[in-house]
């Protein structure tokens, strides 16, 4: 199977059936974040009834021309209003929240009257119908409020208050487990002085990433490169996770053994293996039914690179969302003379919003191996170049993906 292409990749993966993880009520204070799997439709209208806008006098408009009408009742918020009516020439104090009483259309502010004992002389006339909320203002009966697929935020989680929604149906967290192999890699916490090892981060790196992204990760650790290890290792992430996720192990090398106990070991389709990139050109994404097996490479940039194009894209389908890269296009400040020809390629670089526009430099970046994980540090993006670019000069529009 030889290399692709970036937008052959994407196609691929696209075209490939993906069930969500499953739906579960929960309670509506512990829905944050997550993905609706249903529409929130108004059962009612709200509000119900005319309400007050503003504390003052529920009148009927045209009463103003009197110039002084009496008080005849006082209507607090709360109050049922069944046996309240504003006759010809009275008013009634309504505060803010208030059911208007039958037969008022208008309510006049308390700072445009002036009250002399039981009457209040209008001073300053408001148009008919002022500061009344007329029915279905916030909305109407039989509306969709929120959509199926939209992630819950703070202002989804106060509608679905209003509208009593004790526990709105959502998708369920699909289950990510993350591997990282080598035997060169440490764990975090294990003491080595062997000066060949290296603490792990891609894990980590991934594992933060699932939660961002609304998955539920299931953190395996590091498995040396021992072929009989890793195998037992990913049969045992295959069968309790939805999407499997590793790092290194899957180039040419005579220790890369993941590449092969995902197409020998495990039973999995593999979708493509090797796609022209960089970083990350030897990735690969495999399933077995509805369980997915994306392998990584092991250098820290490449993962998380590849983990934007290729993870991302499954997790949020299995929460019932499409996941396309976010990218906007930015003003180049600096040069960049490309480093891999005909491959798509993705650059750290900085980006930053002034004046209504977008800019990017590579001020403080490092220049080397797809190690380099410091790079994302800070307001960052991703400069990419498609397969046929070339080299770019100061002042060119590029495109770049927004990692904020």
């Amino acid at each position: 199977m030889g290399f692709i292409a970036l937008e052959e990749s994407m196609r691929l993966l696209e075209s490939v059936p993906i069930r969500t993880a499953g739906v579960q009520k929960v309670p509506l204070p512990d829905a944050a974040g997550r993905i609706l799997a249903e529409d929130i439709v108004a059962k009612e209208n709200s509000p119900g009834h005319p309400t007050a806008a503003m504390d003052g006098y529920a009148i009927i408009g045209s009463d103003q021309e009197l110039g002084r009408l009496e008080i005849s009742e006082t209507n607090p918020a709360g109050r049922d209003t069944s046996g309240l009516e504003v006759v010809p020439g009275t008013a009634i104090k309504t505060f803010t929240g208030a059911l208007m009483p039958k037969g008022a259309d208008t309510l006049i502010p308390i700072e445009h009257v002036a009250v002399e004992g039981s009457t209040i002389c209008i001073e300053e006339p408001v148009p008919a119908g002022f500061s009344v909320r007329p029915v279905g203002e916030n909305f109407k009966e039989g509306e969709v409020l929120i959509s199926c697929g939209s992630r819950i935020g703070f202002a989804e989680t106060g509608v679905m208050a209003s509208l009593n929604v004790v526990a709105p149906l959502v998708y369920q967290k699909p289950r990510v487990a993350v591997l990282a192999t080598g035997s060169e890699v440490l764990e975090l916490g294990v003491c080595s002085d062997n000066p060949a090892h290296i603490r792990s981060s891609n894990n980590y790196t991934i594992e933060a990433m699932v939660l961002q992204h609304g998955g539920e990760p299931v953190q395996l650790g590091c498995v040396p490169d021992d072929r009989a290890t890793i195998t037992a290792a990913m049969k045992r992430a295959l069968e309790s996770a939805d999407i499997v996720v590793t790092t290194g192990g899957v180039s040419v090398g005579d220790y890369d053994f993941v590449k092969d106990v995902v197409r020998d070991e495990l039973g999995c389709e593999v979708l493509f293996k090797g796609v022209r990139i960089k970083p990350g050109q030897h990735v690969m994404v495999a399933r077995r039914e509805n369980r997915f097996v994306v392998a990584l490479p092991g250098f820290a940039y490449s993962s998380t690179v590849t983990f934007l194009l290729y993870v991302l894209p499954i997790l949020y389908r299995m929460q019932g969302r499409k996941f396309t890269l976010p990218f906007v296009t930015a003003r180049l400040l600096d040069g960049y003379k490309k480093r891999a020809k005909g491959k798509t390629e993705f650059a750290a670089c900085n980006l930053r919003l002034e004046e209504g526009g977008y800019l990017c430099d590579f001020e403080g970046k490092r220049e080397g191996s797809s190690a380099i994980l410091t790079n994302l540090l800070g307001e960052v993006g991703l400069l990419w170049l498609d397969e046929e670019e070339g080299d770019k000069e100061p002042g060119d529009l590029v495109r770049v993906v927004r990692l904020d």
